[in-house]
């Protein structure tokens, strides 16, 4: 298999991972019925937090191997997974929630942010510490 295919396999995975492990982690937390089991802000903050762990771990392991164009690679790898989470969201969870977009962007959407937040900031970091060798 080619490099960049093999590539653009792993960040499509990632990400895919980044939406798929918050997902079911979230579903203990409701009953069959899909009524939330739990205080809604506490659900919030562990979902908050797995994804923010989950985020971080897929990170580092995505730096491991960039060589160079650090900050560029944060900007298309956070790009990339803030569009899939909300390709994602759009597909399953809206249907599943009933949400409307604004209700969603407020309460969930604009949350992921921090997926590119994260992406740039380790790309500038990781960029700067190689310049520095």
């Amino acid at each position: 298999m080619d490099n960049r295919l093999k590539k653009s396999v792993r960040l499509l995975a990632y990400g895919g991972l980044t939406w798929l492990i918050p997902f079911f982690a979230a579903v203990p937390f409701y009953n069959p019925e899909g009524v939330l089991l739990v205080d809604v802000f506490l659900f919030k903050s562990v979902m908050i937090v797995i994804g923010g762990i989950i985020g971080a771990a897929l990170l580092v392991l995505w730096f491991a191997g960039v060589q160079s164009g650090h900050l560029r690679e944060g900007v298309v790898t956070g790009g990339v997974w803030l569009a899939m989470n909300w390709a994602l969201d759009l597909l399953f969870l809206i249907p599943i929630s009933g949400m409307d977009l604004p209700t969603y962007f407020g309460q969930i959407g604009l949350r992921y942010l921090l997926i590119p937040t994260m992406a740039i900031a380790i790309g500038y970091s990781t960029g700067r510490a190689a310049a520095e060798k």
